[in-house]
């Protein structure tokens, strides 16, 4: 399941609903990425996240397919937020299930990795010198490379 949202979300209930009625279900594994006050080693009053709806949906779909592909998963739940969130805000929750717990870790991480290289969002930090665009960092591809199949 793929939601883009502006709403802020319980990951307590988000992780129940993903495993409810499913007793096939062996392990579950989830990353929560939350908005730092510091990057780069300056400091950071808020970051607004920007998307174009529709397009964004799209890909987080190939991306979540590529892990159903490449795992056998019961459960995959993606919840990225947009708009304007500030610093400990919930930015995105993946979550991922399957019978065994190698499947559940590999996959979120997989996960995890490829949203932040394919995912099309654009972050925009407010810093105290002012706003400025975030650029990809040569550490996400590195981390996303490791997941590319020859």
């Amino acid at each position: 399941m793929i939601r883009v949202q502006r709403e802020d979300f319980d990951v307590g209930a988000e992780l129940a609903a993903l495993s409810r009625d499913r007793p096939g279900i062996g392990g579950v594994a989830s990353f929560i990425g939350l908005v730092r006050d510091v990057a780069r080693g300056e400091s950071i009053g808020a970051m607004t996240l920007e998307h174009y709806p529709g397009m964004t949906e799209r890909q987080l779909e190939a991306i979540e397919a590529e892990a159903r592909q490449r795992w056998p998963l019961d459960a995959v739940l993606i919840v990225h937020r947009y708009g304007r969130l500030e610093p400990g805000d919930r930015i995105v929750l993946v979550a991922t299930a399957s019978a065994h717990r190698e499947a559940a870790f590999a996959s979120c991480q997989f996960l995890t990795d490829w949203l932040k290289t394919k995912a099309p969002f654009w972050k925009l930090e407010e810093t105290p010198e002012g706003a400025r665009w975030v650029e990809a960092e040569a550490s996400d591809d590195a981390a996303a490379q490791r997941w590319t199949q020859d």
